[in-house]
């Protein structure tokens, strides 16, 4: 079947204009994804009781940042481990971070009162911090080193009381 002259025109028109859509709106949907290496995007995000929340704030120490929701029950499963982790390696410089991408206020601030988290967390319902680290599945945690470099990713939950990653910890901490 031929496509008459009135046809290509209209087919033209619209693949123009398909072009020009997609040009104004894929930079909005780019997709980042940090790797081992790179920089940790900096962030600044405001508390629910108004405090600043920024990763400047720990340079010079290590950062296992962890991306976190209470309706994720890999990341509820989690929570023990990290906190005790947190505590167990804070005197020698390892700070554990959570951001939550619970939209629900109540459900996160309830699970915090639940006194299952040692460190310091904040909520970003609108994942902008995730999503500028490439985050899509949780939980997903990064290990930053004391320059600000990310040098592991881990995606899933962890064994963070496990040898293997303690071990780990033990040495760069050093």
């Amino acid at each position: 079947m031929a496509w008459s002259k009135k046809d290509a025109v209209v087919a033209a028109l619209l693949l123009c204009l398909t072009g020009a859509l997609l040009y104004r709106v894929v930079p909005y949907f780019q997709v980042f994804n940090v790797e081992v290496g790179e920089p940790a995007p900096s962030f600044n995000l405001t508390a629910d009781d108004g405090s600043g929340f920024r990763l400047e704030d720990y340079r010079g120490k290590v950062v296992l940042l962890n991306f976190w929701a209470t309706w994720c029950p890999p990341c509820v499963r989690e929570m023990p481990a990290l906190s005790n982790l947190h505590e167990r390696f804070k005197a020698d410089g390892l700070v554990v971070l959570g951001i939550s991408v619970d939209e629900d206020r109540q459900a996160y601030e309830r699970f915090l009162q639940q006194g299952r988290v040692s460190f310091p967390t904040v909520r970003d319902p609108e994942r902008s911090v995730s999503n500028r680290y490439g985050t899509s599945k949780y939980p997903e945690t990064y290990l930053i080193n004391r320059e600000g470099t990310v040098i592991r990713k881990y995606i899933n939950e962890q064994d963070w009381e496990g040898p293997v990653i303690v071990n780990y910890l033990s040495s760069i901490l050093r």
